[in-house]
């Protein structure tokens, strides 16, 4: 009877240590997992698809800018220059014969505007061919999306091909429209599941090449603003210069845009014409 005590005592004791032990390899696999990070490159913090479905909802330029910088919509978390404040995205229209376009860009610091994309639309006789093209530096090259409409189903249409002067926003860095407050990115993971219902069902699709031919150069199609610390995909040397004097927080390991992200950050934004000023942005 003795034996058999020790015996059951000593299978008990052995599997006691088991059960502790599987609980703490568990934990160690799951720590693997979640400190493993990448980086989170500027244009992700910008969908532009999503700034499609803005493009289909607005009635005219200045109505565009104020839906891509509105908070509410969450379509822009974009912060260029990591000053923990969505950059405020400036429309200029402009275009020619059956032509229009929009060029969305962002002033960095005061002086330095940095183009992020463009937005085209090509009128034919009874469609709007869309097309959203994201600057090289931030995006990598040719990256687009495309998508077509029925002219009596898109809203700018009519003021678009209407006699109008072409808008060019009036708001500069630190001077904004009273109805616009500045407001702090959100993380990465909170950024794709505020535009997820917005791209979910768009009819934007992804290519590597232009769908308009006789496309007209955008006016800010030079601007590229050098003091960039968020990722870039294709970065200028001046911006990589920059960026090995400042680091951007986002780099977890080196590179300047070679590497792909992980564990994000982002943001919103909105616009009128009795200005706010805002020290910083």
């Amino acid at each position: 009877m003795g034996d058999h005590f020790y015996k059951y005592l000593i299978g008990f004791l052995i599997l006691i240590g088991l059960i502790n032990f599987a609980p703490s390899c568990h934990k160690k696999d799951n720590y693997n997992i979640n400190v493993e990070e990448t980086t989170v490159m500027a244009s992700d913090n910008l969908d532009l698809q999503a700034v499609g479905v803005l493009v289909k909802e607005a009635k005219d330029a200045e109505h565009l800018e104020r839906l891509i910088n509105d908070k509410s919509r969450g379509v822009n978390n974009l912060d260029l220059n990591e000053d923990d404040k969505v950059d405020y995205i400036k429309v200029t229209e402009y275009g020619e014969e059956n032509i229009r376009g929009f060029s969305l860009t962002v002033e960095v610091a005061s002086g330095e505007e940095q183009e992020v994309a463009v937005v085209e639309i090509e009128k034919t006789s009874d469609q709007a061919n869309v097309q959203i093209h994201g600057n090289e530096q931030m995006y990598g090259q040719n990256h687009y999306h495309r998508s077509s409409f029925g002219v009596t189903d898109f809203l700018l249409m009519s003021y678009l091909f209407s006699s109008h002067r072409y808008y060019a926003s009036p708001w500069r860095y630190g001077y904004y429209p009273s109805y616009y407050s500045a407001y702090r990115p959100v993380p990465h993971r909170s950024y794709r599941q505020n535009v997820a219902p917005m791209t979910k069902s768009t009819s934007y699709s992804k290519t590597n090449n232009s769908s308009i031919k006789n496309s007209v150069k955008s006016p800010n199609a030079t601007k590229s603003a050098s003091s960039i610390k968020a990722p870039l995909r294709k970065p200028t040397s001046t911006q990589k210069s920059f960026q090995s004097r400042n680091p951007s927080k986002q780099i977890k390991s080196g590179g300047f845009g070679s590497k792909r992200p992980s564990r994000p950050s982002v943001r919103s934004s909105s616009s009128s014409r009795s200005g706010r000023s805002f020290s910083g942005k």
